[in-house]
């Protein structure tokens, strides 16, 4: 399951205390404080990572709690620091406050950290309050809290290549074609509720991120549909590919399609026109493809390619063409 929004209780780990003990050996008669300090309470840190491609770690897991901070010892023994609890997310997460929608963090370089909550300190033993004047200290003070926090977490793909197009255009298809990965196909009209991610491997062992995003209509921009649920993962994409229905299957005009999907890119996002990006006008084994392509290619002077995905015409050109434009 592709999650890509979860909200998360996040709890730091609670200093140790400090504690009260006395020297009892026997050949000092006045002994003297020994009681050790406590030790700090974990922290909670998130780590940009590439093996993760959405939030679906988090999705049974709400409240994350870092470990306390043991308490002091005699002998002046320190208590144990409470373990760090890191947290993986994929590249191109953003961290929010739950309550005010502020950007706390913005992931996009693999490893980048970031300390979400910090763990309380560790409270004092009556050891640290010996002074020349007080060489018998009865005091101690506890560990502090660490902090609690609610945030977040919101993914916006970081994707070479995006497939967009209007649903039942071919990009399940094509993603399957150029990366060999399971997608679901049917010969039936229905949308991807959620994107496809793969990998385009090349002859220089080069790898290309594609995500085929789930299918716009008309009013994308308005959160018609799916609407900003993959509209946002556009937002970061390098290539764009416009996957177009050369045929018309179910009445559609390739023209007309182009055409609105360049608008709701515009309407949601106006920096999405200047992005790269190639045309692909599909499914040209099928017998109105000619006469459409004729139409497009009369009406726009764009960069453009004509492939069948589910036959595998023009998927190499192709894949060549997005090697040179990434």
């Amino acid at each position: 399951m592709f999650i890509d929004r979860v909200t998360l209780d996040l709890i730091a780990g609670k200093g140790g205390n400090g504690v009260v003990a006395w020297r009892r050996e026997k050949f000092i008669p006045k002994g003297g404080p020994s009681g050790g300090n406590g030790g700090k309470g974990g922290s909670i840190t998130f780590e940009a990572t590439p093996h993760e491609f959405s939030l679906e770690y988090y999705r049974n897991r709400r409240i994350l709690k870092a470990e306390n901070g043991r308490a002091g010892g005699h002998n002046k023994q320190q208590g144990r620091n409470g373990q760090d609890l890191i947290l993986p997310i994929p590249c191109g997460t953003v961290v929010k406050d739950a309550a005010t929608g502020e950007i706390l963090k913005d992931f996009t370089q693999e490893g980048e950290k970031w300390i979400a909550c910090r763990g309380g300190r560790g409270g004092r033993g009556n050891d640290s309050f010996k002074t020349p004047t007080n060489r018998a200290p009865n005091t101690w003070t506890p560990g502090s809290e660490g902090e609690v926090r609610q945030v977040e977490l919101e993914l916006k793909l970081i994707a070479d290549v995006g497939l967009i197009g209007f649903p039942n255009a071919g990009k399940s298809t094509l993603i399957a074609a150029l990366t060999h990965v399971r997608v679901r196909i049917a010969p039936y009209p229905f949308t991807t509720l959620s994107p496809n991610l793969g990998y385009l491997q090349t002859e220089e062992y080069r790898r290309i991120f594609i995500a085929d995003i789930p299918g716009i209509i008309e009013g994308a921009h308005r959160n018609k549909g799916l609407g900003f649920e993959f509209l946002r993962h556009i937002e970061r994409t390098k290539l764009l590919i416009y996957v177009l229905d050369a045929a018309g299957i179910d009445g559609r005009d390739p023209i007309e399609d182009f055409k609105v999907l360049q608008h709701e890119l515009e309407t949601y996002n106006p920096e999405l026109l200047e992005r790269p990006f190639l045309v692909i006008l599909n499914k040209i084994d099928e017998e109105q493809a000619k006469e459409n392509i004729k139409k497009f290619k009369r009406k726009f002077k764009v960069p453009y390619l004509e492939i069948s995905a589910l036959t595998g015409a023009g998927i190499d050109k192709l894949r060549h063409k997005i090697e040179a434009l990434t």
